[in-house]
């Protein structure tokens, strides 16, 4: 029977997120991946100095300034048949809500460890949240150019630390200065490796057998018998790849090489195109939305505004998850209730985007923003379903925010209302103090974002001033009195979210579970999700 058109687009699609601890080399490896996916010609220097060029996926300036990546940026380009939906997500901790909140935008995600370092703690945690949601991942060992740990240590390490079964696809020869290729134990082909070149190696062998002394002739006689050794220690420890152990989560393969040296990345991406999973089923508080429906749905996982300055704009981030999405057709915005019309839905590529007219499940595309919009929204052709797996933290850092230039309280509240949207801080006010506005963020790094682009985006300046609580619980009760009660004998400690929703501020530990023993009525939840979901 003929594929239908939907289900041919599914199958072309390819959806994944790159993620890993700061510094292992994650977006010069998404840089390296444009590159040999021709999306662009040159790959940028991450830490921009004055000759080179910032790395295409750090769009905001304060990534190009700090050579890190701060928000979630996606790219799409195709590849040997296949549209590939790329995320780079931020490395540093201070940004997890929306790396998490990106991880559940993808079918796959692409883990990379640097070999020196070895697996750090964002890398475990990373995992843990592809694990709790089944999420194939393969492993990208970076930096073989360098001295680093053992190969074979390395194996055991990421078995341990990630809690997942490894298989190695390709192996290296030598290491650091003596880095001299690695060989695919699937394919039996030697990659032999020449430093500071700009393009892949045209020094592709094929060696079914590894006695071959063409090997030694190629390697040397010292790494040739090094291959050897390992390659047998490695048919007798690990099972050879499945694809079905990778699809089901349970295993990862493991490649080596050097991003920064374009070594290695290609036979990664050749590998991931021809296993990662197509679009898979995602699920919602109803029902399981498959992606061959006909029916269209989709939802917002991210939200950003000016990412172009020049326009001001404000875009919403939309996973499609079933049907087809199409251009200027009438659309249900489940939340409110109220339809939805698209005359301009774009394509990204970072920064750059273009106007499409349809897009399938998979792709992610750009909604222009009036401020329609939340994380967490889903859109459809009719029915409500409303997708989960898409978090909202209890901040950990609270700061009373002042905006410093009275001649600029409308850009400052503008700012700050559309910032805690795009899910940069949340914002919190008090009751019995209308003008005090109190932000909540996970990391300190979050605060220093929220300042700067208040001033670069918006033209103000805010300042911060410390509080002396730092533990929030969402609150309800299934009786208002009681909840009303608690709140007015609680007056000093309560603060409000964007949502209307009451929160308990506390200052330790001991003095919450005090406050939660004295009042039975009433329900504490560390999320908003908990509250929403019970509303």
């Amino acid at each position: 029977m003929a594929m239908t058109e939907l289900t041919q687009e599914i199958r072309k699609r390819l959806t994944f997120a790159i993620i890993s601890h700061p510094d292992a080399g994650k977006t010069t490896i998404t840089e390296k991946l444009l590159l040999f996916g021709g999306a662009i010609h040159i790959a940028g220097a991450v830490k921009s100095g004055k000759n080179t060029r910032a790395a295409v996926s750090d769009f905001m300036e304060m990534e190009k300034e700090r050579g890190i990546s701060i928000s979630t940026s996606v790219m799409g380009f195709e590849y040997k048949g296949r549209k590939v939906n790329l995320l780079d997500t931020p490395g540093h901790a201070d940004f997890s809500e929306d790396t998490y909140r990106g991880l559940s935008a993808v079918d796959s995600a692409l883990i990379v460890i640097d070999s020196v370092k070895g697996v750090e703690e964002r890398t475990r945690k990373l995992c843990e949240v592809c694990r709790m949601r089944a999420t194939p991942i393969a492993t990208f060992v970076n930096k073989l150019d360098r001295e680093g740990k053992d190969p074979m240590e390395l194996l055991d390490e990421i078995e341990k630390e990630l809690a997942v079964q490894v298989r190695p696809v390709t192996w290296p020869i030598g290491q650091g200065r003596h880095f001299k290729g690695v060989y695919s134990l699937i394919e039996k082909k030697l990659f032999l490796f020449r430093a500071g070149q700009a393009q892949l190696p045209s020094d592709v062998v094929s060696i079914d057998d590894l006695d071959d002394p063409e090997l030694d002739r190629l390697v040397g006689d010292t790494e040739a018998r090094k291959l050897r050794e390992d390659a047998a220690i490695l048919g007798g420890v690990y099972p050879e790849f499945s694809s079905a152990e990778y699809l089901d989560g349970t295993a990862t393969p493991v490649f080596f090489g050097s991003a920064l040296n374009n070594f290695g990345v290609r036979e990664l991406l050749d590998s991931l195109v021809s296993l990662a999973p197509y679009p898979t089923a995602k699920n919602a508080e109803e029902r399981e939305v498959m992606p061959e429906e006909n029916k269209f749905s989709g939802f917002v996982f991210k939200i950003h505004a000016n990412m172009n300055p020049k326009h001001r704009d404000r875009v919403a981030f939309l996973r499609i998850c079933s049907g087809k999405f199409e251009r200027n057709k009438t659309y249900y915005h489940v939340r409110s209730g109220k339809p939805f019309r698209t005359a301009s839905p774009t394509a990204f590529m970072s920064q750059d985007r273009e106007i499409i007219d349809e897009a399938w499940p998979g792709d992610i595309i750009g909604l222009h923003d009036t401020g329609t919009f939340k994380i967490g929204d889903s859109l459809t052709e009719g029915e409500s379903v409303n997708f989960k797996g898409i978090p909202s933290f209890a901040p950990q850092i609270f700061r009373v925010i002042r905006n410093t230039d009275p001649l600029k309280e409308k850009q400052f509240h503008k700012g700050l209302n559309q910032l805690a949207e795009e899910g940069v801080a949340q914002i919190f006010s008090k009751p019995h103090q209308a003008n005090v506005r109190v932000l909540g963020v996970v990391g300190q790094l979050q605060l220093d974002v929220l300042q700067y682009r208040l001033e670069h985006e918006y033209g103000a300046s805010c300042a911060y001033e410390p509080v002396d609580y730092t533990i929030a619980h969402w609150v309800t009760a299934d009786d208002k009195k009681a909840l009303q009660d608690f709140v007015d004998e609680n007056f000093r400690k309560i603060l409000v979210d964007i949502r209307g929703t009451h929160i308990l501020m506390s200052d330790s530990p001991w003095t919450f579970n005090r406050v939660k023993q004295l009042n039975p009525a009433v329900k504490f939840y560390t999320t908003s999700e908990m509250v929403e979901s019970r509303a």
